[in-house]
Formats: structure tokens, sequence, C-alpha cells
């Protein structure tokens, strides 16, 4: 009975990345069988935390937050939870040893987005490590299945994948974190004088990121480089079209990479993973 307790918890999970996130759900599916729902538990998890500080405006977040993180820890010590969310999460860090160290910095990420609305160089980095680099981290340990060298070798890049992933998201959702919910991540940028010189700097900094990333998603082992390269391939896209746009369209606008696009970017990259290129 418990195994279909199990399978049921990690199945939400995957409904709500599949539910959330067209391309994550395209990356995950190119992956090895044995790491999707491994990764649609992370990723439940991370999904439902920033649900919690984006979306529930009309709620007190700060106890739903607190809530959260108390019911998570508890998931985590006890090894069950009647949320299925968090059941299937601690299913993950216990069988891959995902250290608490992580998921602390995660949520404390995700307390900042509570009463942050601006970052100072160190705060950036904070936010960013916490946000999406440990979350990078968290997806390298099922990846490498205990094998602790590989782990640290590609510690490094998988943090900088994270990290670009998150600054291109920040670039997106320029207007809506600073409209809706009054939030500037980049230290130092003022929104309303938000120019090209500004852009082009934030940009050099995202593509040092990729470039590093890339190194290590060749490294990765072959079950997950596909589904990885895909998200990168994905991001890459979407940070290319943003960089073709002016400052001012950045301000106003959320840019986006159609669902046919994604598609396409599917049927290339399966392409090049059945000819031995990634």
């Amino acid at each position: 009975m418990m195994t279909l307790f199990n399978k049921t918890a990690l199945e939400c999970s995957k409904l709500i990345t599949e539910r959330y996130s067209t391309s994550f759900t395209l990356g995950i599916k190119t992956l090895d069988r044995k790491f999707h729902f491994p990764i649609y538990a992370i990723y439940g998890f991370v999904r439902y935390a920033d649900e919690i500080v984006d979306t529930f405006h009309e709620y007190d977040k700060k106890t739903l937050l607190e809530r959260f993180k108390h019911d998570t820890y508890q998931a985590i010590e006890e090894g069950i939870s009647l949320n299925p969310i968090l059941h299937s999460f601690q299913l993950v860090v216990s069988e891959y040893r995902i250290e608490p160290e992580l998921i602390e910095a995660f949520l404390k990420s995700m307390e900042m987005d509570l009463y942050c609305q601006e970052y100072d160089a160190d705060g950036y980095s904070e936010y960013i490590y916490g946000s999406a680099e440990v979350v990078g981290l968290m997806c390298l340990r099922v990846f490498c299945e205990g094998n602790l060298a590989e782990f640290d070798r590609l510690c490094e890049p998988a943090r900088k994948l994270g990290s670009a992933f998150q600054k291109v998201n920040f670039l997106r959702d320029m207007k809506s974190d600073y409209v809706e919910r009054g939030r500037t991540y980049f230290p130092g940028v003022d929104f309303s004088n938000f120019g090209c010189d500004v852009k082009q700097i934030i940009e050099d900094d995202i593509q040092r990121d990729f470039d590093e990333a890339y190194i290590g998603i060749m490294n990765l082992p072959h079950g997950a480089r596909m589904g990885v390269y895909l998200a990168y391939i994905y991001y890459q896209t979407l940070f290319n079209k943003i960089k073709q746009l002016p400052a001012s369209r950045i301000q106003n606008e959320r840019v986006r990479v159609p669902n046919p696009q994604k598609f396409a970017l599917l049927a290339q990259t399966y392409l090049k993973y059945r000819l031995n290129v990634i």
C-alpha cells in the first residue's frame, strides 16, 4: 500500500510540472526514465514554494511559507507527509541524500521575496544561489546517483546553469516583478532608467554563465545529458530573443518562446543526441 501512496504522490508532482511548465516538462521527458519522477518531485517542491511568495496576494504569505517550511522539514524527518508534493520531495531527499543546506538556502531565498524589494550585490548573489543554483545542485545529486567525485566535478557548471536560467527569468519578467511585486533584482538598476548599456552588462554576465554551464552539460551522465541540454537550448533561445530587443521592449512585455518552436527545439536536440553530437 505504501508503494501506491508513493506512486500517487509522485504522480501529483508530475501533474504540477506539466501544468506549470511546458519547457521543463519536455526537458524531463527526454531524461532517462529513472530520473523522471525524482526531477518532477524537485520541480513540484520549488514551484509550490515560489507560488506562495509570487501569487497568493490575498493570503498571509509569511504564515503560509512558514507552514510550508515547517511541513517540509517534518516530512523529511518523519519520512512521510499527507501533502503529496512534500511526500514525493522527501522521498527524493532521502534516496539521493540531498543536503539540508541546499533546502535551507532555497527556502531562505523564498523568504527574501517576502521582504526584499531591491538587492545589493551580496543580496543578489545570495538570492540567486538559494533560488536557482541549489535547485541545479539538487538535480545533479539525482543525476550522479551517489557518485561523489562526479558530483564535485560538475557542481560549479550546475550552479552556473541555474544562475543563467534565473537571470534570464529576471529579464523576461522585469515588468511583472517591478509593477506587480515591486521587486528589482539586478543590483543598482533603476527600472525607470533601464537602458541598453545596463542591459548589455547584464547580458554579458548571463552569457558567461551559459558558456561555463555548457562544459558541464557535455560531461553529464548519458541519461541526463539530452534533457538538460534541451533546457539549456530553450533558455538560450529565449535569451537570444531578449538580446535582440531594445531595453524599452523588455520593460513592457514578457518575451516567450512559442510552443511550436519548443517542439522544434526538441526535435533538433533529439537528432543531435541520436547522432552523438551531444
